[in-house]
C-alpha cells in the first residue's frame, strides 16, 4: 500500500510538535528513523511554498452564503461569498502567497 508520502510525513511531523519530545525520543517511541523524519521536515519546510487548494465540490450549494469554499492543502477553508469585491479577495489571495 502505498501512502502519500508528504501528506504522511506532514502529519508524522506535526504529531512531533504537538508531543513535547525531542525529536530523537518521538522517532524511538514511534518506530520513525530518525534520519527520515529530518530529511522530511526539511524536504517539506523547502517545498514550494505557493499556495496550493482545490475546489472539492462544484455543485451549486443551496443553502450555502458562501458558494465559493476553497480547502488549502493545510485544511484551511477560505468561503467567498457572492458579490466579494474582487480587490480585497486579491488582497487575500496575495497574503496567502506570500
Amino acid at each position: 500500500m502505498r501512502k502519500d508520502s508528504y501528506g504522511h510525513w506532514a502529519k508524522t511531523i506535526a504529531e512531533q510538535e504537538e508531543s513535547g519530545l525531542s525529536v530523537p525520543a518521538f522517532c524511538r517511541e514511534n518506530g520513525v528513523c530518525a534520519g527520515s523524519f529530518y530529511h522530511w521536515r526539511r524536504r517539506l519546510r523547502t517545498v514550494d511554498q505557493s499556495v496550493r487548494f482545490a475546489l472539492v465540490e462544484t455543485e451549486p450549494a443551496t443553502n450555502c452564503a458562501a458558494p465559493l469554499e476553497l480547502i488549502f492543502a493545510s485544511g484551511e477553508r477560505l468561503r467567498i461569498s457572492r458579490g466579494v469585491d474582487i480587490a480585497t479577495l486579491q488582497l487575500v489571495m496575495a497574503a496567502l502567497r506570500a
